[in-house]
């Protein structure tokens, strides 16, 4: 099996940007045009500050994100978080479970599903949302592919932690 590489989708923060700058837009717009009779008067109005504030922590997200460049690297044995400054590696064989599931709360790119995953000696599970990366139907099938090698989440029970 080759290595499979999966990109962390920028699209939703290209939206937000969007609808910010053309809120902006439309409120400079109306508030120039309509009620001041004079477009100099738009730049002392706090509301579009605050628009202003929006839209370039909104363009800040996307560049950061960029900068990062978040990707996840599966390999025949290896499942990779991978940044720019940082890589964790988690081999198959450390999985000591691994439950493909679905959100209640949490809905992304149209998809409710994340995989959980726990690592022999470590604390805390690995919660991987699919809808957050391109090609998230392959990586869903990726995902249950490697499902099929380790061992599935059992129910907790009360007083119990597996």
């Amino acid at each position: 099996m080759e290595e499979r590489t999966f990109k962390y989708k920028l699209d939703f923060y290209y939206q937000q940007a969007l609808i910010y700058l053309l809120t902006g837009i439309v409120y400079a717009g109306i508030r120039g045009s309509f009620i001041e009779d004079k477009f100099e008067f738009v730049f002392r109005d706090p509301i579009l500050y605050v628009i202003i504030v929006f839209i370039l922590i909104s363009f800040g997200t996307i560049a950061l994100n960029i900068f990062r460049d978040k990707r996840i690297v599966i390999t025949e044995h290896l499942i990779i978080f991978r940044t720019k400054f940082h890589e964790r590696s988690i081999q198959i064989s450390e999985i000591e479970w691994l439950y493909i599931g679905k959100e209640k709360s949490v809905r992304t790119a149209g998809m409710r599903r994340m995989v959980l995953m726990k690592v022999k000696n470590k604390r805390r599970a690995y919660r991987i949302r699919i809808g957050r990366y391109e090609r998230d139907r392959d990586l869903l099938i990726e995902m249950q592919r490697i499902a099929e090698r380790v061992p599935r989440r059992t129910k907790r029970r009360f007083g119990k932690r597996n």
